[in-house]
């Protein structure tokens, strides 16, 4: 009987509606943020969310998170300057915790802005904190959370990540001789098949032929792989016939600029015996004048 009864109480809890809060992943209560919250994922009004996390943010309303969600929102929204002036201008506010994850959205929005020095001076900073031990808040390991979903993230991955951000930044100054210097570095502590295609990419802007048929081939072979492995490998594929024709035409100028210099050659032997005048084509005047002389002196 026992039992049966517990039965139907589980039953009953769940056939029970879950909260409106659970329902929605919004945080339950009624203070400014949870409000702001409402606001961007319920109602959808990204322009009110961001006013409502102002508010929360002056009221001290978990401004670690008011402050990075209204920056995230802005930058939706083609506000990215605005976000920058707002995480410096109010960081300080935030728990020693978030600063963190307010460098990786400063590092976000410094690339939809286009302001590649200061994303590389960020990016530096990121990997000295690394080297003195106190990235993670000294942990070996950090929470992250990608589309809803939490995951761990170990040092080494985060290195070899911000080595491929730096890279990346270089690669947008034209920068290839710090680029491949900086990708080679990250796919010797995590290699991954992208950051090879960038750093094939980069190779082959600086001629290396070789090195960049290496690199991209073992993308091919599978000796490299990534997260989206099919992406990669097609990347690799558009890369490989690039470069193939990029060393048939290197080959087809080498060969061209050899024959112009043998045709040069042979050109000149000709128009110099052309223009050294020779005995018999001088002009008639000459002639005269040299005749005239042989008579005088006998």
């Amino acid at each position: 009987m026992q039992g049966g009864g517990g039965n139907r109480k589980t039953t009953e809890r769940k056939g029970e509606k879950e909260p409106f809060h659970v329902i929605h992943k919004v945080p339950s209560g009624d203070s400014p943020y949870v409000r702001a919250k409402h606001v961007q994922l319920v109602l959808k009004d990204p322009e009110a969310a961001i006013v409502l996390f102002w508010k929360a943010i002056n009221a001290g309303d978990r401004v670690d998170s008011a402050l990075k969600d209204m920056a995230v929102v802005m930058k939706q929204q083609d506000r990215a300057e605005e976000a920058i002036e707002a995480i410096k201008s109010f960081r300080d506010r935030c728990s020693k915790q978030a600063q963190e994850s307010l460098d990786n959205v400063l590092i976000d929005l410094y690339k939809k802005c286009g302001r590649i020095d200061e994303q590389i001076e960020l990016l530096k900073q990121k990997l000295r904190l690394i080297y003195q031990g106190e990235a993670f808040n000294g942990k070996p390991t950090k929470t992250a959370r990608s589309h809803g979903k939490k995951f761990q993230v170990s040092i080494k991955q985060e290195t070899s990540r911000i080595l491929g951000n730096l890279g990346w930044a270089y690669m947008q100054q034209s920068n290839y001789v710090a680029a491949v210097v900086v990708y080679r570095k990250a796919q010797l502590i995590d290699p991954d098949a992208n950051k090879a295609c960038n750093l094939g990419l980069c190779l082959m802007k600086q001629e290396r032929y070789d090195e960049a048929w290496s690199v991209l081939e073992d993308v091919l072979q599978g000796r490299i792989t990534g997260s989206d492995d099919s992406k990669s490998r097609n990347r690799a594929e558009e890369l490989m016939h690039e470069l193939e024709s990029l060393q048939s035409a290197e080959f087809l100028s080498t060969q061209l600029g050899q024959n112009l210099e043998e045709v040069f050659a042979e050109g000149l032997d000709q128009l110099l015996s052309q223009w050294t005048p020779s005995r018999s084509r001088r002009l008639p005047i000459f002639e005269e004048i040299s005749q005239f002389r042989d008579q005088v002196a006998c």
